[in-house]
């Protein structure tokens, strides 16, 4: 099975994915969050930075419990623009 390219609304959504959750670690290490999650500091660094932005479902529903965000603010976060150039 080929996987195909992320769209440039994907890209965008991911980036704002990281931002939000480099937002909310705050003030632990990345470190700290990523074992909490379940994954790699090195994985952690790329989802923050815009690198990763399509991370597995699993990765996602680790780093929401790890920062204790529900899995729906996230899904905003990933939909907020998307949902914009819908309605339009």
């Amino acid at each position: 099975m080929v996987r195909q390219p992320l769209t440039a609304e994907q890209i965008a959504a991911g980036q704002r994915l990281g931002v939000a959750l480099r937002a909310a670690r705050a003030g632990r290490s990345l470190v700290e969050v990523a074992l909490a999650a379940g994954i790699s500091p090195e994985t952690l660094r790329k989802i923050e930075t815009g690198r990763l932005p399509a991370p597995a479902f699993g990765t996602v529903v680790g780093l929401s419990q790890a920062l204790d965000i529900a899995l729906s603010d996230l899904a905003d976060v990933w939909l907020a623009d998307m949902a914009i150039r819908q309605a339009s």
